[in-house]
């Protein structure tokens, strides 16, 4: 067993190496730091506030609970990777022709970024502690990164349920190592949103019920990225042209003022991702999305949920121009996509050109949800004709 004064030198060293490694920041906590999540994650879940995300209740037990996950656990270290944007991460929502993609999709992948910097710190900590056994996560596993970060002293969960840090602001990873050493813990953060409530009003959706609560199925980013059938009707215009994720409550937090654009150059926006051409977009075939997004979180969702996406921004865009290119989705093997393309064309198309094309194609479309979308958009069309 390490001294204290070891134990003191270990975690100066360790901070020193994560540093090195790109990391900007680390802190220390227990398995047990976290004893109101458990209450916390049953009551999301009894809410019905994860959605269709029925990962969330089957591994509830090991999430609500580092030591249930690893029962060997003695001490959490908590990383954050700043990913902050060059400039103002809302630009493109005033550019309709333009895709608005979120800040943390605009580069590489960060589970794959972060992952082997991760693994090369736990080593770097068995190594100069002599022995002890160590699990590394990125948000791959059901770790409650955020209270965990909290009671490590990281940052706070703000009003909108993502971590603040006084010193990176809101744009940042997070990331953990599981230790079987004994690792001084550190005090947790308290809450600095004061009154404040700019994250909660920048919500296009209301997706917050009350502060510090989400409700993710009236969450952009959940309807974007998670969600796998029709974006509801409700949700539709206040897309905008946000086609994977969302920043705004992000975006919107005073503490920002501290962020600074991502150091790791891996994290930092390619330049055909900050600003694309929902034109460009539209066009894309299953083998041109995969190519464009390799080693891009966009291509988990996968090429039918983005083209759904790019074509509800299509129908908010008013820009006619995207009339051809709607017509022709209106024949993709994907009823998601044909569906979206219905529901475009009735934006972009004066009514009574809507209502012709309706009484053309409705009566070939075998898909029940895409009828749908022809009637609701065909009766939108008629009312307004009258």
């Amino acid at each position: 067993m390490l001294s204290a004064k070891a134990l003191d030198r270990l975690c100066r060293q360790l901070r020193d190496k994560a540093a090195q490694l790109g990391f900007d920041d680390l802190a220390i906590t227990r398995p047990d730091a976290i004893p109101q999540a458990p209450q916390r994650l049953a009551q999301f879940l009894a809410d019905g506030h994860h959605g269709s995300m029925g990962w969330m209740e089957e591994t509830a037990d090991r999430r609500a609970s580092p030591g249930v996950l690893w029962p060997d656990v003695r001490s959490v270290i908590m990383l954050a990777m700043n990913y902050g944007p060059a400039g103002d991460a809302l630009e493109n929502l005033a550019h309709p022709d333009r895709g608005n993609i979120s800040v943390y999709a605009r580069h590489r992948d960060y589970h794959d970024v972060i992952k082997g910097k991760l693994k090369e710190l736990a080593s770097f900590l068995v190594s100069r502690a002599g022995g002890g056994d160590v699990k590394v996560f990125v948000d791959t596993a059901p770790v409650m990164e955020k209270p965990l970060a909290q009671a490590a002293g990281l940052g706070w969960q703000g009003k909108h349920t993502n971590l603040v840090s006084r010193r990176l602001g809101s744009w940042f990873f997070l990331a953990s190592i599981f230790t079987t050493l004994d690792l001084a813990a550190a005090e947790p953060e308290r809450d600095h949103c004061g009154s404040c409530r700019a994250c909660l009003s920048a919500c296009p959706t209301d997706a917050f019920p009350q502060p510090y609560r989400l409700d993710a199925r009236r969450c952009i980013s959940y309807l974007t990225i998670e969600h796998a059938g029709p974006i509801p009707d409700e949700f539709r215009v206040a897309l905008g042209n946000r086609i994977y994720g969302c920043d705004d409550c992000l975006a919107a937090c005073p503490w920002n003022k501290f962020a600074v654009e991502a150091r790791e150059a891996k994290l930092q926006a390619r330049e055909d991702l900050e600003a694309p051409s929902l034109a460009t977009l539209l066009r894309l075939d299953d083998p041109v999305f995969r190519q464009l997004f390799s080693g891009s979180p966009v291509k988990r969702i996968g090429r039918d949920r983005f083209i759904r996406n790019c074509l509800i921004a299509a129908g908010n865009s008013a820009d006619a121009g995207h009339v051809p290119q709607a017509v022709a989705l209106l024949d993709d093997d994907a009823a998601v996509v044909r569906g979206a393309a219905v529901w475009a064309l009735s934006r972009l198309l004066a009514p009574e050109a809507f209502a012709a094309l309706a009484e053309d194609r409705l009566t070939q479309e075998t898909d029940a949800d895409v009828r749908r979308e022809w009637q609701a958009a065909k009766a939108r069309a008629a009312s307004e004709t009258r």
